[in-house]
């Protein structure tokens, strides 16, 4: 039997041990963290869509009707930005805003300063079903709460 012929090894460095050591637990990753973080996310997205539906709302116009309530603390929120806030292309936005109109939770009016800009407002009935869905949803939040807080506080490097 022939074996293949090896340089010699070099001594090992115990330092540059040690060294490597240190870089692979700085840049350890905890994944078993990660996963179950992005388990609770995606179990809270499906009681959310399952909320929204429940409500009469498809989950995309659950979260246009609270982006326009809970960004507009500054003044009304725009067809364009209601597009960047729900990372959508503005035409999609305009069909989204033109729905909503259609089953009056939403209102629109033309900006005063702005002729080319439309502005969002939730009318009666969209503050009704966003007040419902928000407050279930404050709910839910209470309770994975904790959970949540755990898993993020694992991510914080001292």
């Amino acid at each position: 039997m022939i074996t293949p012929k090896r340089k010699p090894r070099p001594a090992i460095d115990a330092a540059a041990l040690e060294a490597q050591a240190r870089l692979e637990a700085e840049d350890a990753v905890d994944y078993e963290a990660l996963a179950q973080f992005r388990f609770e996310l995606r179990k809270f997205q499906a009681f959310s869509t399952g909320a929204a539906v429940q409500a009469g709302l498809t989950p995309q116009q659950h979260q246009a009707l609270l982006t326009i309530r809970g960004f507009s603390t500054l003044g009304p929120v725009s067809v364009g930005e209601l597009a960047d806030f729900l990372f959508i292309q503005h035409h999609t936005a305009v069909g989204l805003v033109d729905r909503m109109a259609k089953l009056e939770l939403i209102g629109r009016s033309i900006d005063e300063t702005d002729g080319r800009r439309v502005l969002l407002n939730l009318t009666t009935e969209g503050e009704r079903r966003l007040r419902k869905l928000s407050k279930i949803h404050q709910d839910e939040l209470a309770a994975i709460g904790p959970a949540l807080a755990r898993i993020v506080e694992t991510f914080r490097r001292p």
